[in-house]
């Protein structure tokens, strides 16, 4: 630095102060009383400073840092569990020593497609869904895609189409529905199939659960809109899931966190583990 630029810095930080800081000894510029308490107050700042900054490097460097995680329901009950398999397993996070890999703690937050980057503030990492359509998440979150992951019809096995490998928008487009509530992100999706059929469709009941919305389709009393792959039905369940031929209904599955949260190895493991984990859906 100049002489000047430090004679502006001895300004400044004696104007903050308010008391004399140097002062001259014939041709020399020493500390005051006050200048070498403060100098000596300064060091010890200066070593806590040094110290925080390492912690924190530790801390983005840790790769058993525990990391959190939410994801709506159908994408938790798909991915969860062979998600902390992976984890367990993997031979990278767990040496001779013991697992040192990170610790997830999941959770599930099924909300309204505006309030999933919210949940940023409390989680790592957020799994979320949207229709391709809709508006794009908010610039102030980190967006790493997930899967496209298309949308069936969901009919009961006893029901006249059930036994065809695909449907068409006309085959459907009279048939009873099962709907989300307004303002999720599926919830839209009917109306998808409503607008290639030409006519809105018969809404009979709003359910958001897609477990809930299976029980009632496998009754026979109306027809839905599942998800492909994490609600591919069980042997038994007494639904069969058939695709369109004419039209592409889905959703776009993204992984929403805070630009910092991706600097910690642990948070980026956890994200890797999972795209793994999504990734044995993709066709």
């Amino acid at each position: 630095m100049s002489s000047s630029a430090v004679s502006q810095q001895l300004s400044a930080l004696q104007r903050s102060t308010g008391i004399a800081l140097t002062e001259r000894r014939g041709r020399t510029l020493v500390l005051t009383a006050a200048g070498t308490a403060l100098a000596a107050a300064a060091a010890t700042v200066s070593t806590a400073m040094a110290a925080a900054e390492e912690a924190v490097a530790r801390f983005h460097d840790e790769p058993a840092a525990p990391v959190s995680l939410s994801a709506f329901h159908s994408a938790g009950l798909a991915w969860f569990g062979p998600l902390i398999a992976r984890l367990a397993a993997s031979p990278a996070l767990a040496p001779p020593a013991g697992p040192v890999g990170p610790h997830v703690r999941c959770g599930d937050e099924d909300v309204a497609q505006q309030d999933f980057p919210a949940l940023v503030a409390d989680y790592d990492l957020v799994v979320a869904h949207r229709l391709p359509h809709d508006p794009y998440w908010p610039d102030r979150v980190t967006v790493t895609p997930l899967i496209y992951e298309p949308l069936d019809v969901a009919l009961a096995v006893g029901h006249p189409l059930a036994g065809r490998s695909s449907v068409s928008v006309a085959d459907v487009a009279d048939e009873p529905w099962i709907a989300g509530h307004r303002g999720f992100p599926l919830a839209e999706a009917v109306n998808v199939v409503a607008a290639s059929a030409g006519h809105p469709l018969q809404i009979e009941h709003r359910i958001n659960e897609f477990f809930v919305a299976a029980s009632v389709v496998a009754s026979g009393a109306a027809i839905a809109l599942l998800p492909r792959y994490t609600m591919a039905p069980a042997p038994g369940s007494g639904l069969v899931l058939l695709p369109f031929r004419d039209l592409q209904v889905g959703r776009q599955i993204d992984v929403l966190s805070r630009p910092e949260a991706l600097l910690r190895a642990s948070v980026r493991q956890v994200l890797d583990e999972l795209r793994a984990v999504a990734g044995t859906h993709r066709p």
